[in-house]
């Protein structure tokens, strides 16, 4: 312990004081969300499902939706490139874990991942024996890391991305960001300043490479062919375009937009998908409020009004197939934009609102290319009703989108090779 950081000594003792009170809120939470109690308790370490065979496990560990959902692409290349492994994801959330059910390669299963503790982390390394562990993009909780390592498991931070402020942070305690970094093997960040970034924190630069974001990796999403029919016999041959994981405050300037829209279409339909459908009530009052009509996928309703509300999870590839034109929410306001890529597969004109702190360098290279256009609040009517006017100008945007897309999937096999390289003979 001579070598052990003062304040993760603190750190583990007040875990220990804080687990009743942390893992009381974390299983009532799940219960909330309607997840029976033994799949709660996997909060405590305490696996709901047994570890399949007694081959080599790789663990995935992701915070929530869009870092989860990422990974299972890799997952399956690696599964391909490696047909006797076994992988273990897990991930926060119970937004996450239905999503994962929805899209979990055969050779995986899902866990919610131990609360931050000795007994819960114990628990759970001890009845998976993972071979070796990926952390995805700024998972660094610190027991998990070195009770891992202590273990001898060979470690990768993945498409590691840590803010401004969590850098200079840890930069005020180097010596416990380097007795925490130091147990990875490979640390792949999203760009090159991230790897500075990470240097510059005690990493040892020879463990540290660029490479690219993981979500340019997730491939098209999953789209349900019979519900696609239905709502396209629903709108016939109405002009449609998209708003998605749109937020608190973006919906009235979509609203208005659309408003101004109809006007000029008064067929035109907007399907309005909100990152956070339990907000669909509010939402729901909201358009009415600006005079539009509206049905609503929750309600089993197809769309048939001037405005659809789907207000549903795991259901944007159905919406992006349906719709030429698709707008990036989560960017009208400095929230950080959202994962682009599932819109590019798609083959959509993409457009987006300033706010892309999240997503800066990606959003550089499409507009550079054609694939996506950032635009200001106040530009929204003028860029949408150009988009569903010029069929050439629409075309040539989702042509971009499109290969840019397929550009980016290319170095999924490549990055599935480098991480079974740097595992097994790191």
């Amino acid at each position: 312990m001579a070598d052990t950081p003062l304040l993760y000594r603190l750190y583990v003792a007040a875990s220990a004081l804080m687990l009743p009170f942390a893992a009381r809120s974390q299983i009532a939470k799940l219960r909330r969300a309607g997840f029976a109690a033994e799949r709660a308790h996997e909060k405590l370490g305490h696996a709901s499902l047994a570890r399949r065979g007694s081959g080599p496990l790789i663990w995935f560990h992701a915070a929530s939706v869009g870092e989860s959902l990422s990974v299972l692409a890799l997952i399956t290349a690696m599964g391909k490139a490696q047909p006797k492994a076994q992988f273990l994801i897990t991930s926060g959330t119970a937004t996450s874990a239905r999503l994962i059910a929805q899209r979990i390669p055969p050779n995986c299963q899902h866990q919610f991942a131990p609360l931050d503790a000795k007994g819960p982390v114990t628990r759970f390394l001890n009845h998976w024996r993972p071979s070796a562990a990926i952390f995805v993009e700024s998972e660094l909780w610190p027991q998990m890391l070195r009770r891992s390592f202590d273990r001898g498991l060979p470690m990768v931070l993945l498409n590691a991305r840590l803010s401004a402020r969590s850098l200079a942070g840890w930069a005020r305690r180097p010596k416990t960001a380097r007795f925490l970094l130091g147990v990875f093997r490979l640390i792949i960040t999203q760009n090159a300043a991230m790897a500075q970034g990470v240097i510059g924190l005690g990493a040892a630069p020879e463990r540290v490479v660029e490479g690219v974001n993981l979500k340019s990796l997730s491939g098209p999403l999953p789209v349900d062919q019979t519900a696609l029919s239905a709502a396209r016999q629903a709108l016939k041959d109405r002009p449609v375009w998209v708003a998605a994981s749109t937020h608190a405050g973006e919906e009235a300037l979509l609203l208005q937009t659309h408003a101004q829209l109809v006007k000029h279409w008064p067929e035109l339909c907007l399907i309005l998908v909100p990152r956070h459908p339990e907000r669909a009530a509010d939402i729901s009052a909201l358009i009415t409020r600006h005079g539009l009509s509206h049905s609503q996928r929750s309600a089993g309703a197809m769309p048939s009004a001037q405005v659809y509300l789907a207000d549903t999870l795991g259901e944007l590839g159905l919406w992006y197939a349906l719709a030429p034109v698709v707008f990036l929410g989560g960017s009208l306001l400095p929230i950080g934009g959202h994962n682009p890529f599932e819109v590019a597969h798609g083959g959509a004109a993409i457009l987006s609102g300033p706010y892309v702190t999240n997503f800066s360098e990606t959003y550089d290279a499409m507009q550079a290319c054609g694939a996506a256009q950032l635009i200001a609040p106040g530009d929204l009517f003028p860029v949408v009703k150009h988009l569903l006017t010029d069929a050439t100008a629409r075309a040539t945007a989702r042509d971009a989108a499109s290969s840019f897309a397929q550009a980016q999937s290319a170095q999924l096999d490549k990055l599935a090779d480098q991480l079974w390289q740097a595992l097994h003979h790191g």
